[in-house]
């Protein structure tokens, strides 16, 4: 009883934040019931304008909203872009707070950025590790060969724990910081104002899921190999 009260409280940690965070967005992405005078894709561009941003480029996606650091675009999907809703608008706010923190080479969005290009190497390279390790087990007849699959797992599972866990300060900055104080410098008026940090909030969230996804994972690939 006590592993199905367990396994139970893990779920609800990992999906529970992603099904309100589903939840608090389609709330305020069905219809333009505040009349926006633009598109996110819009504000967008004109939150980046405003801070002579004008290199950075605004782009339909369909692989998520995020900004690019490397490409320098702040990418959303095609109904954030084209939405006047409170999801839409405050979304885009939240993607040009990365654009700000690019720009303002704040240190730990530089520090995510670089560990992301390592990261896709080290996943790289513990795939190969973790592929060898029953091949180098059965050559070499000597079970400290095994030692392939804890630096695989490490590579692969363990840096994707370091790079969650270094995202969400810099999601919140980007949220509460960034886009929160210009939204509520005349883009929205105080009555949206709940509603935006809501959506802010969830935002946030998703990454805290994704975290405890990746401690369970890593966790669970420590155990196998201990065995």
């Amino acid at each position: 009883m006590i592993y199905v009260i367990a396994i139970i409280t893990v779920l609800l940690l990992i999906y529970g934040p992603q099904i309100w965070v589903q939840a608090v967005l389609n709330r305020h992405n069905r219809k333009a019931e505040d009349n926006f005078p633009g598109t996110g894709g819009e504000l967008a561009r004109h939150l980046l304008d405003r801070y002579d941003l004008h290199e950075i480029s605004v782009e339909i996606t369909d692989q998520g909203d995020h900004y690019d650091p490397m490409a320098r675009a702040v990418r959303l999907t095609r109904d954030k872009f084209e939405g006047r809703t409170l999801t839409a608008i405050t979304v885009a706010a939240h993607e040009c707070g990365h654009a700000y923190q690019h720009a303002a080479s704040e240190p730990m969005f530089m520090m995510r950025t670089r560990l992301a290009r390592v990261s896709i190497m080290a996943q790289w390279v513990g795939s190969l590790l973790l592929f060898a390790a029953p091949f180098s087990v059965l050559i070499t007849k000597l079970p400290s060969a095994a030692v392939f699959n804890i630096a695989g797992a490490f590579l692969v599972m363990g840096f994707a724990v370091i790079m969650h866990l270094l995202t969400l300060p810099v999601e919140i900055d980007a949220s509460f910081r960034k886009a929160l104080p210009l939204l509520s410098s005349g883009y929205l008026s105080p009555r949206q104002m709940p509603a935006a940090r809501s959506i802010l909030r969830a935002a946030a969230m998703t990454y805290v899921a994704a975290s405890l996804a990746s401690l369970l994972n890593f966790w669970r690939w420590l155990a196998i190999l201990r065995r």
